[in-house]
């Protein structure tokens, strides 16, 4: 099932997924977007928990809508909570969710969702009740990248964000070391949040860190043997990166961030090789300190 921009794939397990035909890039295409959504950000982040404590409201950023197959099991699994949800939705376009719903039958995730995401088209943002949990969820389209380096009091501080941006070699401008800066930049360090994503690569390990947060090694999921957690908070990482990352980032021949909107792979410059090993994850192994 095609149109001219996205086509319905069967993956190798027998579900559905949706692919883009400019980037030759399928969503979730090993587990099925389900699956990937629920051990990579439900589990992973411990939402439904975290969203339940969150009395006054939880905000949650979904970096790279697409089909909104993160954001729709993020919903399935909080019904039970009554805290209200506020999400954030962020993409450059509305094809996919347009694709998705419109072939909803091979995409189960859509399932009891179809009013609301038909609303988010229609308006830009839908209010519903997911069962017991208020929820208002607003899309905002244009360049991430710019958004984050704009002076912008709209958007509310995350609890916690889904970041599902295409990968470094077809999207290279939403991996750079000066977009997850001016990201850190926007969070309120009075509200812990945390963020997963599916790379496990040193050199996003390193650009994460580099721009203030606590990253660590997440569980395995869409047949990687790995994926990354950062945060501002440490106690949110169950097993954060040590000194034996630190000297194997060092051997490296694929860590230096990205500063431009261009992919390329280096060795780490000693001046970032310094900032690393004064980052207080680092300091704090060192002095044997512990959570």
């Amino acid at each position: 099932m095609t149109d001219s921009a996205y086509e319905l794939v069967e993956l190798a397990n027998g579900s559905w997924s949706v692919r883009s035909r400019e980037t030759r890039e399928t969503f979730h295409p090993v587990v099925g977007p389900e699956a990937e959504a629920r051990s990579l950000y439900v589990e992973q982040l411990r939402l439904p928990e975290r969203m339940a404590a969150a009395t006054d409201g939880f905000v949650l950023w979904d970096v790279g809508l697409g089909s909104a197959a993160n954001v729709l099991t993020v919903l399935r699994a909080g019904r039970a909570v009554a805290s209200p949800l506020r999400v954030i939705s962020f993409d450059h376009t509305l094809g996919p969710l347009r694709f998705g719903l419109k072939h909803s039958a091979r995409l189960p995730y859509f399932e009891g969702y179809e009013p609301p995401v038909q609303q988010l088209l229609d308006q830009g943002k839908a209010n519903f009740m997911n069962h017991r949990q208020p929820v208002q969820w607003e899309v905002m389209g244009g360049d991430f990248p710019a958004r984050m380096a704009e002076f912008d009091r709209v958007l509310e501080p995350p609890a916690a964000i889904l970041f599902d941006a295409y990968s470094p070699a077809r999207n290279a401008a939403m991996w750079t070391l000066p977009l997850f800066r001016n990201l850190f930049r926007r969070l309120d360090l009075s509200i812990p949040c945390n963020l997963a994503t599916y790379s496990r690569s040193t050199m996003l390990r390193v650009t994460l860190l580099l721009a203030g947060f606590w990253v660590g090694a997440g569980e395995a999921t869409g047949g990687k043997e790995e994926t990354t957690i950062a945060a501002t908070d440490p106690g949110l990482i169950p097993k954060l990166l040590g000194a034996e990352w630190l000297t194997r980032v060092k051997r490296s021949t694929s860590a230096e961030p990205l500063l431009e909107a261009t992919y390329q792979q280096s060795p780490l410059s000693d001046a970032n090789r310094q900032r690393l090993e004064l980052h207080p994850q680092f300091q704090r192994e060192r002095t044997g300190i512990r959570d």
